[in-house]
């Protein structure tokens, strides 16, 4: 998302506008933006994604993509204030990687 807001395309000039509204863009303009990496990417590269997805909407999409692409993913690590759909939702396919808190 970062790289298209530098780059000053519509998608990233849409989402400059978005976020400064808030903390996080519509599920559809997100999408719209992580569409157009996945699918330019080279097929089996390795990847590492900060924040996205955000809702549980762009996880069953970032799924469809994945599994059109026949590729898994390995782990998935939630922020603790991740929406506890999408947490659940990777956590039931055996992919959320859980950090044990320190004890205070």
């Amino acid at each position: 998302m970062q790289q298209e807001i530098s780059r000053r395309t519509p998608l990233g000039q849409q989402a400059a506008a978005a976020l400064s509204r808030g903390p996080a863009a519509p599920d559809q303009l997100a999408l719209a933006l992580l569409r157009k990496w996945f699918w330019a990417r080279k097929p089996d590269a390795g990847f590492l994604l900060e924040g996205f997805p955000a809702t549980l909407l762009q996880a069953l999409v970032f799924d469809e993509w994945l599994e059109t692409r026949g590729e898994i993913l390995a782990a998935v690590f939630a922020a603790p204030a991740a929406p506890a759909d999408v947490v659940t939702h990777y956590r039931t396919q055996g992919l959320l990687c859980e950090a044990l808190r320190a004890a205070a």
